[in-house]
């Protein structure tokens, strides 16, 4: 059995992803970034390693990186975009979507993406933390809660209260406000995913809505996100085959395949 493997090292999570010679999954990892690139890295190989059962020193026959750390991890073989790997990954996982909306810990993208999987056009949000994982942490810490109880607080409020400022720092502050006002836990949530559902639907009116939309990254996993975008663009999102935090390692794996056989 011939191995290839995705390693997707972002600011918060690495991934990696490994696939045999028909593409299918043997194992995956997600673990939270370590002391640098190398070092998250090489845990998530490991783990996936294991995930796989395959012992530590199997051979990796090629090796693609993508994500911020994507330049400074030994032993690759090359590294490519995440945004091409993102649109890679996805429409091996749904060969009908068309726009991705990758919400990162530092930043975010939405991407256009032809029958192929080729780029066609994309926004990228790294200069703010808004619209980002980075904004989700900020406003647990602000209203002292997990992640997990901001989603299901959201989806229970019936007057979302709207948050305005797009800069989380000035969105901070209207937040703490609405809670020395008394407005009520869930539908200051509430308004908290509106506002990155709508900073989101700038990006991609920029780019063009193309159904079948996909959510990727690890936000795709937020409930009350998913059904604030889906309100939003007036669609349902698009279901992944796997989990949507692993798409940019899934197409790094692949990219890993064709590059090596190429």
């Amino acid at each position: 059995m011939t191995i290839y493997a995705g390693c997707d090292v972002g600011s918060t999570t690495g991934k990696v992803v490994l696939i045999d010679e028909n593409e299918n999954i043997l194992g995956y990892s997600i673990v939270r970034s370590a002391r640098g690139p190398q070092a998250t890295a090489d845990k998530a190989m490991a783990l996936a390693l294991e995930s796989a059962k395959l012992p530590a020193d199997t051979p990796i026959a090629y090796m693609v990186s993508t994500g911020y750390g994507r330049t400074h991890i030994e032993g690759m073989n090359e590294d490519i975009s995440e945004i091409s790997c993102h649109a890679r990954g996805a429409i091996h996982c749904n060969p009908d979507v068309r726009t991705i909306v990758d919400i990162g810990g530092q930043d975010s993208k939405v991407i256009s993406v032809t029958k192929s999987g080729r780029v066609a056009e994309f926004q990228m949000n790294d200069k703010c933390s808004a619209g980002t994982g980075r904004f989700f942490e900020v406003m647990t810490r602000v209203l002292d809660c997990t992640f997990e109880q901001l989603a299901e607080a959201a989806l229970k409020s019936t007057n979302p209260r709207q948050i305005s400022k797009q800069c989380s720092v000035f969105a901070e502050s209207e937040v703490i406000s609405l809670v020395n006002n008394n407005v009520p836990f869930e539908d200051i949530s509430a308004g908290i995913h509106e506002s990155i559902a709508r900073r989101i639907n700038g990006m991609v009116f920029r780019v063009g809505l193309t159904q079948q939309v996909a959510l990727t990254g690890g936000c795709a996993r937020n409930v009350a996100l998913v059904a604030a975008l889906e309100k939003i663009f007036g669609c349902k999102l698009a279901k992944l085959s796997v989990d949507p935090q692993i798409m940019g390692a899934v197409g790094a794996a692949l990219f890993a395949k064709e590059h090596a056989l190429s």
